[in-house]
């Protein structure tokens, strides 16, 4: 069982940065891979960044390559998303997930928090 908790949205301009956090609660935190979705109104939840339990293993979602970044640090329970180069259609509710596999699809990912909202200005 893995309880998770997203903090770090907020409103920004676009071409600015966000790092979002995400917080877990678990004993086996560092068995899961751990992606983030986002979800903008309307639309389908998509797919964004995950790592996996090996932290040298990053994939990314081809619209934010190259402007975020995933890490983790397995010692303090923590997953993070840096952001940079935001763009206006980066607006949406984002999500941290823990999956036992690495995916890109949401269905493969069990454990979810509630989310943080990142709103980029044009």
């Amino acid at each position: 069982q893995v309880s998770l908790v997203e903090s770090g949205g907020g409103l920004v301009q676009a071409g600015g940065s966000l790092r979002l956090s995400c917080a877990a609660s678990g004993r086996t935190f560092d068995t899961y891979a751990m992606g983030w979705f986002r979800q903008a109104p309307g639309k389908e939840r998509e797919f964004v960044a995950g790592i996996g339990w090996i932290v040298t293993r990053t994939w990314f979602t081809d619209s934010v390559k190259g402007r975020f970044t995933i890490s983790r640090d397995n010692a303090k329970k923590m997953v993070y998303l840096q952001m940079n180069s935001l763009k206006p259609e980066d607006t949406a509710l984002y999500y941290c997930a823990a999956s036992t596999v690495t995916g890109t699809s949401a269905w493969e990912y069990d454990y979810w928090g509630q989310g943080t909202q990142v709103t980029v200005s044009s």
